[in-house]
């Protein structure tokens, strides 16, 4: 079997096929990188130690006898899925939602305008992304979006060096941190923050920054605690544990600043309406938003500029079309059923699967895709005996890839990243590990 992705959902699919007795199954999890672990490594915040602890079990699945991890091959450029039919059975396709959603507002596109997934994979390592993508010389710093990751940026914006050294981030882009000139970070929600899809633990974390203050306006979180539930349309279907944190935001508004060197300032009910600039951003329109009476979000036409050197967009992740896999361009996800990618009039690909994010789309958290991976993993061996029979005799992956001349790593190459890492950190004085940086960084170990 073949797995198309190296973080969770992958790994946890190689996991949950090699779990099982019935159907004996080898696994080649395949990704673009030499480094395995995808989102764990290159999308969770570098001060989420414990979070970021999931590699360890992530890590003992890629070391089971029958997995076996293939860096450095880029599904759709090295390999197509006509040469994986040659070497494997089966393909689960476990790639991710790669890229944000767009704001839809004019000026969205000018400089100084950017994914949150830029951000994310700068601060991160990601070895695609250089240094000089971001130079923070912004004051102010505008994050749209309610969610963790658009509490992730903020809260990196915030922190300073010295309260990120013992974390993984590259040494490069913690000098560039060091030398940030943001002070103040607006983080803008389109609703209410009974309607924010941030979770409590990443709210907490952001109000226990030590080095800023985070201001909540008392009147956007003066709500009665026991109206949630009943009454306007804001207090509609709302969560449980969007009550946790209204009563987290509600104790934070109660108390006063301390005039802190920098500052986080929540705007719910906010939505942006126009970049604004001419060569580069200087702030952003936004408008003031509301439910109606059926619960959808409408704005009042009362609008506000707030200055801003630079926007950061943290509105949804979304999928990228594989070649030569089917792909909807609406849900942004690979068409499926129970797991079995289905093309454009609804019939099973045959040998074809999906995993994760690109299945589902960017929703739950890093545990949900276990769960997912497995009920996938349930169809694919349903069809083990018919995707057996359709493709008896096999060629060796290592053959093709020696045919197409595709240089690639494996685990043990891997492991030499990961010493590499964990030495730098000791050289440093730096927490476990400091990730290397950039292509440069990776080829110089690995060549080398």
């Amino acid at each position: 079997m073949a797995v198309i992705g190296s973080g969770p959902a992958g790994v946890y699919a190689a996991d949950a096929l090699t779990r099982q007795r019935r159907v004996p199954v080898r696994v080649d999890v395949m990704d673009r990188l030499p480094t395995p672990y995808g989102l764990v490594r290159y999308g969770v915040a570098p001060d989420h130690v414990k979070i970021k602890g999931v590699a360890r079990s992530l890590r003992r699945i890629l070391e089971h006898p029958d997995v076996r991890f293939v860096g450095g091959v880029e599904f759709g450029a090295d390999l197509t899925r006509a040469d994986l039919a040659r070497t494997h059975h089966a393909v689960v396709y476990a790639t991710g939602a790669s890229v944000d959603r767009r704001m839809g507002v004019p000026g969205e596109d000018l400089p100084g305008s950017v994914a949150a997934t830029d951000f994310v994979n700068w601060y991160c390592g990601h070895p695609d992304t250089e240094l000089e993508r971001f130079v923070l010389d912004a004051e102010e710093v505008v994050v749209v979006g309610a969610g963790n990751v658009a509490l992730d940026v903020a809260r990196i914006l915030a922190k300073t060096a010295d309260e990120l050294r013992h974390t993984d981030i590259p040494q490069p882009v913690l000098d560039a941190l060091a030398a940030s000139r943001v002070r103040t970070v607006h983080l803008l929600s389109r609703r209410g923050p009974l309607q924010a899809r941030f979770t409590a633990p990443e709210l907490r974390d952001l109000l226990a920054l030590p080095g800023a203050d985070v201001v909540v306006r008392p009147e956007q979180v003066d709500i009665d605690p026991t109206a949630v539930g009943a009454g306007g349309p804001e207090l509609r279907e709302v969560a449980r544990a969007a009550r946790t944190n209204l009563r987290l935001l509600r104790e934070h508004a109660a108390r006063e600043p301390r005039g802190r060197p920098r500052a986080v300032r929540l705007h719910f009910w906010a939505r942006p309406q126009r970049v604004l600039g001419t060569d580069r951003v200087s702030g952003v329109r936004v408008e003031s938003t509301r439910l109606d009476a059926e619960g959808r979000l409408a704005g009042t036409g009362h609008t506000t500029d707030l200055p801003a050197g630079m926007v950061l967009r943290s509105v949804g992740y979304a999928g990228v079309p594989l070649p030569g896999v089917p792909f909807d361009p609406e849900r942004r996800t690979v068409p499926q059923e129970r797991g079995r990618v289905l093309d454009a009039e609804g019939r099973v690909v045959g040998g074809d699967y999906v995993a994760g994010w690109i299945k589902r789309g960017a929703t739950g958290v890093i545990g949900t895709n276990k769960s997912d991976a497995a009920a996938t993993v349930r169809s694919l061996l349903e069809d083990a005996g018919a995707l057996r029979a359709a493709a008896p005799d096999l060629v060796p992956l290592e053959e093709l890839l020696d045919e197409r001349g595709v240089a690639h790593s494996d685990y043990r190459d891997w492991l030499r990243i990961d010493t590499a890492e964990a030495e730098q950190a000791v050289q440093l004085d730096r927490g476990e590990r400091v990730k290397l940086h950039g292509w440069a960084a990776y080829r110089r170990l690995l060549e080398g």
